[in-house]
């Protein structure tokens, strides 16, 4: 099937219609997902008080990308309810992961929980995944990638093709055996080494030929996909997609991206060379209830996704278009991606209340440190400044369709 640029065919008025390229992004984390859950919720209350109390997220961004954890939260912001509107409101994202998480990620108790975890995990993956598979098919049901009310870009890695798959609304229309079921895709992406099995399914396209996917965590291509997000729509670019108007390749200045993250223990400090030289395989794999080399790989691609942004937005002076929220302070047990206990996922939401009040802040590109920006700006304000963004972009896009097809008319 050839590329012929056509429309993505999705709800929203595209990028041709306004003047901007809207992106949300959203990191992986598992149950520090609640972090970005509460950063989402008031982002989208903004987006209300300026447009009404029915809007969504999901009508203001041209993509959502989100990599495991982000890409459950992705599917929930734009897969359609039987009315045809967004399954979840931002709202609903919390209350769903203090409700699940206790349930997709079992603690242990009783004798098992005085038994050592190593020759558990020496045995297989730490959670079945049981209870995660079956409740994103009956939440997602049949939806398939084509059928999202705006496009999305949910990274994966597919490790018998020892390659990535970015399940791309756009590429589904050019590759038909990506167009496969959302709830595959969010299994596929959250299966992280060691904690879930590798998810295998196989798609048959409408000409009949058949692909089949062994995929595991989308953080081993991109725990950060806001990149992800931005090749996805530069590609269309350049294949002249009329969605996509005059923009032109690289034009990043047109770009305005919001890129949400689960939070870091760098300042925590964990591992260091001095210990990690006494490590063999099994402690590179599991040291005192973490696996260091996800942490590393999960913290590379996250900081070089947000150093490569962060260069391009500076260089094209844009870089009031591009707002990064995210937490490098995390420690103790804040830092767990699958501490499910009641305290932990309550002391989740309050992180998120209080990095909405945080200084902004923004990479320096010379060291890659975090540095709060010099207007003492806080991360709530700034998304009140973004949402009034959005709502004009919005509102111009809607007024130039409208003379569009007005005129069509004539």
């Amino acid at each position: 099937m050839e590329d012929d640029g056509s429309s993505s065919g999705k709800k929203n008025n595209p990028p041709a219609c306004g003047n901007l390229v809207t992106i949300l992004s959203l990191d992986g984390g598992g149950v520090r997902g609640i972090i970005a859950g509460v950063i989402l919720d008031y982002l989208e209350k903004q987006l209300q008080e300026l447009d009404g109390k029915d809007v969504r997220l999901a009508d203001y961004f041209d993509v959502v990308a989100g990599t495991s954890t982000g890409g459950l939260m992705t599917a929930m912001l734009t897969v359609p309810d039987k009315t045809g509107r967004p399954h979840f409101a931002a709202k609903d994202i919390v209350p769903f992961y203090l409700e699940h998480s206790p349930k997709i990620f079992p603690q242990p108790t009783g004798l098992s929980a005085l038994l050592p975890k190593l020759p558990k995990l020496l045995s297989g993956p730490k959670y079945s995944g049981k209870y995660l598979r079956k409740l994103l098919s009956d939440l997602l049901g049949e939806t398939k990638l084509n059928q999202t009310l705006t496009n999305i870009v949910i990274p994966t890695f597919d490790i018998k093709k020892l390659q990535p798959t970015i399940f791309s609304s756009y590429q589904s229309l050019v590759d038909p055996s990506l167009d496969v079921k959302v709830s595959d895709i969010c299994v596929g992406t959250s299966a992280a080494p060691t904690f879930f099995p590798p998810h295998f399914f196989t798609n048959e396209d409408s000409q009949g030929k058949k692909t089949e996917f062994n995929l595991v965590d989308g953080a081993v291509t991109a725990n950060n996909p806001t990149l992800v997000a931005i090749t996805a729509v530069s590609k269309q670019i350049l294949k002249n997609n009329p969605d996509m108007g005059k923009l032109k390749p690289l034009g990043f200045d047109k770009f305005l991206v919001i890129s949400v993250g689960m939070g870091s223990a760098k300042k925590e400090e964990k591992y260091s060379a001095k210990k990690a030289a006494k490590w063999g395989i099994i402690s590179w794999l599991y040291d005192d209830g973490s696996t260091p080399i996800l942490d590393i790989t999960m913290e590379s691609s996250r900081d070089m996704i947000h150093f490569h942004s962060s260069v391009v937005f500076a260089a094209l002076q844009s870089e009031d278009k591009y707002l990064r929220i995210d937490n490098d302070t995390l420690e103790g047990d804040a830092t767990s991606m699958d501490l499910a206990t009641k305290p932990n996922l309550e002391n989740l939401v309050k992180i998120g209340e209080k990095m909405l009040t945080n200084k902004v802040s923004k990479m320096n590109i010379d060291t890659g440190v975090y540095e709060h920006i010099p207007e003492n700006v806080t991360n709530d304000q700034e998304l009140q400044r973004f949402a009034k963004i959005l709502s004009e972009e919005r509102k111009v896009r809607r007024m130039r369709s409208d003379t569009m097809t007005k005129d069509s008319s004539i």
